[in-house]
C-alpha cells in the first residue's frame, strides 16, 4: 500500500482572499514504511509575503521571487501522487489550498476522502489532549528538534514518524505478505517482486565442539528409540 505524507506553506489562511501556496512537501511510504523518495518545491505565491507569514516559515519575497509559479509545477505534482492515499494532519486545511490551487492551474482536483487526516485520529486517541505536531511529537518521543521554522519537507517527515506511532506503533502489522517492494539506494530505485532468500552458497560452519557433538549423541542414546531427535533422523 503506497501512501504520501505531505505538508503545505502558505501566505495565509484563506485562499478565497487570495493566499497562495509557497511549499509543498512530501514523504513516500509503502506499507507503512519509508522508501526514501520525496517531493519538495519551493512556489512563487506571486503576491507579497505578509509578515506574520514570513515569521512562521522564514520564506521572504527575495527567496521565492524565482521560484516556479504552481501552475508550473502542478503536474509533476500530480504524478508524485499518483493514486496513493494522502496523510495529513489538519487535512482539511493543505486539502483546501491545493485544490485551490490545482482548479486555478487547469488541473484535476483531489478527492478529500483520499485524506488521511492525523488530527483527526489523535484526537478520537486522545481527546481532551494537545494534538499539534509538536505535541504529538512529545507524546511519542519523536524528535523535533530541528523544527526551529515551518517547513514542508521536515513537517512531513516528522509527521510520518507521528502517523506510523498512531496507527499502531514502528510495526503496524507484520507485512509478510510476498508483495512488490521500493528498494532505494543512494544511485537507483530497484522494485523487487515475489523476493524468496535463497540458500547460502556455502554452509555455515559447526558452531559446537567434537566433544560436545559426543555428548549429545550419548545423551539421545539413553533416551531410547522414542527420542525426537532420532524420529526425524
Amino acid at each position: 500500500m503506497r501512501e504520501i505524507v505531505l505538508d503545505t506553506e502558505t501566505t495565509g489562511f484563506e485562499p478565497s482572499e487570495g493566499h497562495r501556496i509557497v511549499e509543498i512537501g512530501a514523504v513516500e511510504l509503502f506499507n507503512h514504511l519509508p522508501t526514501g523518495r520525496t517531493y519538495h518545491q519551493y512556489i512563487n505565491p506571486q503576491r507579497l509575503m505578509p509578515k506574520e507569514a514570513f515569521e512562521v516559515h522564514g520564506l521572504g519575497d527575495d527567496f521565492l521571487r524565482d521560484k516556479p509559479v504552481f501552475r508550473d509545477i502542478g503536474q509533476a505534482f500530480l504524478d508524485f501522487l499518483g493514486d496513493a492515499k494522502l496523510v495529513i494532519h489538519n487535512a482539511t486545511f493543505d486539502m483546501k489550498f491545493l485544490n485551490a490551487e490545482l482548479g486555478w492551474a487547469g488541473l484535476p482536483t483531489l478527492p478529500f476522502d483520499r485524506a488521511v487526516d492525523t488530527l483527526l485520529i489523535a484526537r478520537t486517541k486522545f481527546p481532551g489532549a494537545q494534538n499539534s505536531l509538536d505535541g504529538l511529537c512529545r507524546r511519542f518521543g519523536v524528535d523535533n528538534s530541528m523544527r526551529e521554522k515551518h517547513g514542508a519537507l521536515l513537517d512531513s517527515e516528522i509527521l510520518a514518524e507521528v502517523y506510523l506511532e498512531l496507527i499502531g506503533g514502528r510495526q503496524p502489522d507484520f507485512g509478510l505478505a510476498a508483495t512488490a517492494v521500493r528498494v532505494e539506494t543512494r544511485s537507483a530505485s530497484l522494485t523487487v517482486a515475489d523476493w524468496r532468500p535463497q540458500p547460502r552458497p556455502s554452509p555455515l560452519p559447526p558452531r559446537i565442539t567434537e566433544e560436545e557433538a559426543a555428548a549429545h549423541a550419548a545423551f539421545v542414546a539413553r533416551m531410547g528409540d522414542g527420542a525426537i531427535w532420532n524420529k526425524r533422523g
